[in-house]
């Protein structure tokens, strides 16, 4: 863009010609004339702001979290270090999350937005009704102990029916349930490796082996027992059953 605002300049000089003036583009925020153009302006806000924070909603309202610290835990267990790449396990999350949350997501299109795009409902209708489906959800998959804890913290009533669950307190209990969910997943995965280590080191240590390190020879073994028992197979299959 540059090159050619400097050829055009070169041009205009060589040519005489005086007249050829450069573009221009105005930056400046005007102040809306009317409130039509206000809440146009405040739409456009609205939308930006939510493809902003769509990455981290994706994180807090999904399965998200609780595959991907399932699968750094069966990493550690493995101790391949590097091995699957943090990239691949990441993509893997996210491809099983949209697994798990197709059918909500249709829900809340169904529900809320695709009534909204039609004009047939307002923009308050449509989000209570696009994001019940995500908090039914939320709330199946979270242990009434985390959302008595919010409660409790904003001194607010017990709530009777799910509409009364505000997102506000259904979001942050709904996360450190499926945080101590996958710690609890991990610790299973951990065991029977864990149980491997120990042999392998004990031997080593009976052989007098002992500058070599254990992690060495239990390496292969642990991926091989892994491999044996179709392993991600296991895994995935028992985390998707673990989602209600």
């Amino acid at each position: 863009m540059l090159r050619l605002l400097v050829l055009l300049l070169a041009l205009s000089s060589l040519l005489g010609a005086e007249s050829v003036t450069i573009p221009t583009m105005n930056f400046n925020l005007a102040a809306p004339d009317t409130p039509k153009q206000l809440v146009s302006s405040l739409n456009v806000l609205v939308v930006l702001t939510l493809l902003f924070l769509a990455p981290s909603m994706v994180l807090v309202m999904t399965t998200f979290t609780r595959f991907v610290i399932v699968f750094g835990f069966l990493r550690q267990a493995l101790g391949t270090q590097q091995v699957p790449p943090t990239q691949l396990l990441v993509m893997l999350a996210m491809i099983l999350t949209f697994f798990v949350m197709e059918p909500v997501g249709t829900k809340a299109y169904e529900a809320g937005i695709k009534p909204y795009i039609s004009e047939q409902i307002g923009y308050e209708e449509a989000f209570a009704k696009t994001t019940l489906p995500f908090k039914n959800f939320m709330i199946r998959n979270t242990r009434e102990k985390d959302l008595a804890l919010f409660f409790r913290i904003r001194k607010m009533k017990n709530p009777q029916t799910v509409a009364e669950v505000p997102l506000s307190i259904v979001i942050p209990a709904f996360v450190i349930s499926e945080i101590k969910t996958a710690f609890e997943i991990g610790f299973l995965i951990f065991l029977p490796f864990l149980v491997i280590d120990m042999v392998v080191a004990s031997i080593l240590m009976s052989m007098g082996m002992m500058m070599l390190p254990p992690v060495m020879i239990s390496l292969p073994f642990k991926i091989l027992v892994f491999v044996l028992i179709d392993g991600w197979n296991l895994l995935i299959g028992n985390l998707i059953a673990s989602i209600k």
